[in-house]
């Protein structure tokens, strides 16, 4: 079970790092489909409280900045607003990609991340 759980992790940290990369060269939609295959596997029944504080935990690595707005903003609402953002932002980032506006979906989505991440 934990060689499961590695290996499920391993492929979400594959997916968010590839789609960060993609997103820095300008390939907005590959970005936008390697972070919607990194959350469907995130919403499977296969990942548990442990793999989701891991994944938390990669995507603050990954977008610690120096001067982060959104850190600052976290630091004063509550849980329950902090996942309407999160929820809002998330359905930003699908009307945008049904409008084929890859790279506003990336944006939104990533913006949800950050209100995700520790």
């Amino acid at each position: 079970m934990k060689d499961s759980n590695e290996l499920i992790l391993g492929n979400i940290i594959k997916l968010t790092r590839s789609s960060e990369k993609k997103f820095k060269q300008g390939n907005f939609k590959g970005a936008i489909y390697d972070k919607m295959k990194a959350v469907a596997i995130l919403k499977s029944k296969s990942c548990d409280e442990k793999i989701i504080e891991k994944y938390r935990e990669e995507l603050s690595r990954l977008y610690s900045s120096k001067f982060d707005l959104i850190f600052d903003h976290k630091l004063k609402i509550d849980e329950i607003k902090r996942n309407q953002i999160v929820k809002m932002l998330e359905q930003k980032s699908k009307e945008k990609l049904k409008s084929r506006d890859y790279k506003g979906a990336v944006k939104a989505f990533r913006r949800a991340e950050k209100y995700f991440s520790n």
